[in-house]
């Protein structure tokens, strides 16, 4: 059986396009699995993991949770908000405090960008990155791009453009990360003050006219302004936002072609999405949310693999 290269997944930086092919075969054959009538598998039975969240998370969490339960794992979950993180408790003592329960993975989100690199030198189970800070979310851009696979038949060759909030995304990191390493071609979009200094270094086109980004694209991957990342205001309201890089239906269907429309979620409809656009012909949004059990699902029994 093929293998990945890696222990942990802490970020799409750290694997190689023949682990994300892997990753994707794998999850063909979970996808499979989640269309029959009895929709488990006993692939992980022996295995228990931890979900720890030190993060608000709705989607993420939900779909870690059922790709682990249709994996026939055993699935604890803590969450900061009620726990003896709130008393001072450090993470690396939280984390051996769930590990002396015998976990053998740990499937974490955290705000502080590196968080679970650091865990991952400290402790013997497998990790998977849910989310850590600004940094990455390396399982969001592999079923945005296994998404985008599924619909256009490959990923080689296609222009993929991430509008709204480069700055405070780690979706955006990880998807540039991922698209590049499949081949695509990528463009951001958004407010100068939005997108990071460094952006160019990532090999990235950079466009400030949503119009002319959409015009370019086969693929629009729109993202929310995040405002509780924010630390200060970066356009003068969200109603001047909406109005130089909203997007509606309207302006999708006056393009002389079909572009794919995507978004990780949570969308703000009126905001980035208006709902005609996200309810839309040209939408995969929901697609993307049943790739993401399936592409957990392969991330888990890959990992698991490694013990």
């Amino acid at each position: 059986m093929q293998e990945l290269s890696v222990r942990h997944l802490l970020g799409i930086k750290d694997i190689t396009a023949e682990d994300i092919q892997l990753i994707f075969e794998t999850a063909d054959n979970f996808k499979d699995v989640l269309n029959r009538p009895i929709k488990k598998v006993p692939s992980l039975r022996d295995i228990t993991i931890a979900n720890v969240f030190f993060e608000n998370s709705t989607r993420t969490r939900l779909s870690f949770e059922l790709a682990e339960k249709r994996l026939s794992a055993d699935v604890i979950n803590f969450s900061s908000s009620g726990s003896s993180v709130k008393k001072g408790e450090t993470l690396l003592d939280t984390v051996n405090n769930i590990l002396a329960m015998k976990v053998d993975m740990i499937v974490m989100r955290h705000s502080s960008p590196g968080a679970p690199h650091f865990l991952s030198r400290h402790i013997d189970a497998n990790i998977v990155n849910a989310g850590d800070g600004t940094h990455e979310h390396p399982t969001q851009a592999l079923l945005d791009t296994f998404s985008i696979r599924e619909r256009l038949g490959n990923v080689a060759g296609k222009k993929v453009v991430i509008i709204g909030d480069i700055l405070h995304s780690r979706v955006a990191l990880s998807n540039i990360f991922a698209l590049q390493k499949l081949g695509a071609e990528v463009m951001v979009c958004g407010p100068v003050t939005l997108l990071p200094k460094y952006i160019k270094e990532l090999g990235v086109k950079v466009e400030l006219d949503v119009r002319k980004a959409l015009a370019w694209c086969d693929v629009a991957n729109v993202l929310r302004i995040q405002l509780e990342r924010q630390q200060m205001k970066y356009f003068p309201s969200l109603r001047e936002y909406t109005l130089y890089y909203g997007i509606d239906k309207k302006m999708l269907d006056s393009l002389d072609k079909e572009i794919v429309l995507m978004h990780p979620g949570p969308i703000n409809r009126g905001v980035e999405l208006s709902s005609d656009a996200a309810d839309s012909h040209h939408s995969i949004i929901l697609n993307q949310v049943e790739n993401g059990v399936a592409i957990r699902m392969a991330v888990l029994y890959l990992l698991a693999s490694k013990k």
